[in-house]
């Protein structure tokens, strides 16, 4: 099994409704060249505007269903403006539990995601993509590979994607293409 899990590209801001940038429309397009020959069966995508974009490109070309779920919303922090946001998200990638007013844990958060793959790949495709965001994304991969945590996340580009290759109980995460333009 293999599932291609990509950033959302450059977005206008961090709102749900938040569209890509011209910058980003054309990394989309970018996107769905890159991976036109990867054989892709399936799209799973997070409801935000910016994701969908992200991958209409590829979806369109190859007439591909995308089929949107919240589980893949990006992970909320708090519902408090935080002037120390990113000491906090540190935080929350020291202890997993950790959650702040109105916010999610990074341990709910993964959990989410992991129930949404588990739910999407669950069918006879062998090859399928996610499409996220930053914060999740890097949760997600670390279900796969223990070694993904704040530093990773803060070393991810708009896009990003990588490559996490799932035999029975083996999984391998590599980072397969990230923004170019």
């Amino acid at each position: 099994m293999q599932i291609y899990v990509i950033r959302h590209c450059e977005a206008a801001g961090q709102s749900e409704d938040a569209p890509l940038t011209a910058k980003g429309f054309e990394q989309a397009e970018l996107l769905a060249t890159f991976l036109q020959e990867i054989g892709i069966e399936r799209v799973i995508c997070s409801p935000y505007l910016r994701a969908q974009q992200s991958i209409a490109p590829f979806v369109q070309r190859n007439n591909i269903p995308l089929t949107v779920d919240n589980r893949l919303s990006e992970r909320v922090l708090s519902n408090s403006n935080m002037d120390n946001w990113l000491h906090c998200l540190r935080q929350t990638f020291d202890d997993f539990d950790l959650s702040f007013d109105g916010g999610e844990s990074s341990k709910h958060a993964m959990e989410r995601a992991v129930r949404a793959i588990n739910d999407f790949v669950s069918t006879e495709s062998t090859c399928n993509a996610v499409v996220t965001h930053g914060n999740l994304m890097t949760l997600l991969l670390r279900h796969f590979d223990a070694q993904f945590g704040f530093d990773e996340w803060a070393r991810l580009s708009n896009p990003d994607v990588f490559l996490v290759s799932v035999d029975g109980n083996e999984s391998t995460v590599q980072r397969v293409w990230r923004e170019v333009i």
